[in-house]
């Protein structure tokens, strides 16, 4: 994995959670402080960060690839702030240089992309950390696990030390901290190595129906595919476009219930986290509204992408859409 990720450190962990919650940790994020992120993910961002006693602070993203943006990070700066940590939406990586420009710890989520890299820089030994899922779901899949990757010696040997309980040789042992039973189990890091073997075959598979749906959803009135920049390598996780409701004729989720009927199965990434139960009523009181995120949270839609699919797969989803579009604009 150091070699794939082009790290000097790979640490491997039970989850993907469980990569970024020690990252933090193992980065002093504690009590008082607080993080900044962005809302437009799954919750396991977020809740890290509470997990760690600290607060998340979100900022808004871009329109084009909804990824975090650093200008409204920028605005959110302060005493309290202790660390950045952006997603990788849908495999796109977030634009690293002007975030590591503010001179705070990143911790990346790239839990959408190993496979990526940011102006032909390899996600892995960019940041403090950078924490990758090997979930059912994800292009290495392990059924669960995670990997942090780091060029910093003494944060890949705090993760360590957080990971595992039991050290030392025979009946004797020590403990440097109170940490967790986080470590990867042999069963599953064997199968996360198998299916890296997958990765570049299953890679061509991906882009291939990324360009079906360029294809064949253009001119669709209403959808609107999320961007990709052409500088850096898309992992290929997600394909997921926004429905406009107007141009459509139809809302989002009116749109996901018409595909269902057409056996089109399709999912949400995501619902924004700041208007969770959880969170609505733990914000940060410096917390700005996220006018950009709460509109993308009610229009995006993600459709069937997998190596398991087929090209005819991939048509039979955008004939399906195409249909839906033409019955709600009658």
């Amino acid at each position: 994995m150091r070699d794939y990720l082009e790290a000097e450190h790979v640490l491997a962990v039970t989850s993907g959670t469980a990569a970024l919650h020690l990252s933090l940790l193992a980065l002093g994020i504690g009590p008082g402080d607080e993080v900044i992120t962005t809302s437009l993910t799954w919750p396991a961002t977020a809740n890290v960060i509470v997990h760690c006693g600290a607060t998340p602070v979100f900022a808004d993203v871009r329109r084009g690839d909804l990824n975090i943006d650093p200008e409204r990070v920028a605005e959110l700066i302060g005493p309290k702030t202790k660390a950045i940590l952006p997603v990788h939406l849908y495999g796109q990586p977030a634009d690293l240089d002007p975030l590591q420009a503010f001179g705070l710890p990143i911790v990346e989520d790239a839990a959408h992309a190993a496979e990526s890299r940011y102006r032909g820089r390899k996600l892995g030994g960019l940041s403090a950390a950078t924490c990758f899922s090997l979930y059912a779901t994800k292009n290495i899949a392990a059924g669960e696990g995670g990997l942090i990757a780091t060029n910093d010696a003494t944060v890949a040997e705090a993760i360590d030390a957080l990971r595992v309980m039991r050290r030392g040789h025979g009946s004797l042992y020590d403990i440097p901290v109170a940490g967790y039973k986080a470590n990867l189990s042999d069963v599953l890091a064997s199968i996360a190595l198998v299916q890296l073997d997958k990765v570049e075959r299953h890679g061509v598979i991906r882009q291939r129906q990324f360009e079906l749906y360029d294809e064949g959803l253009a001119g669709v009135p209403g959808v609107t595919p999320v961007e990709r920049d052409a500088r850096d390598t898309h992992a290929y996780h997600l394909y997921a476009v926004r429905i406009d409701a107007e141009a459509f004729g139809a809302t989002r989720d009116e749109v996901q219930q018409a595909l269902t009927a057409e056996n089109i199965g399709t999912s949400i990434h995501f619902l924004p986290v700041h208007r969770l139960t959880a969170y609505r009523d733990r914000l940060a009181s410096s917390q700005p509204d996220l006018p950009i995120t709460d509109q993308a949270g009610a229009e995006l839609l993600s459709l069937p992408l997998s190596p398991a699919h087929s090209d005819d797969d991939i048509r039979d989803a955008i004939a399906a859409v195409r249909r839906v579009q033409q019955r709600f604009a009658a």
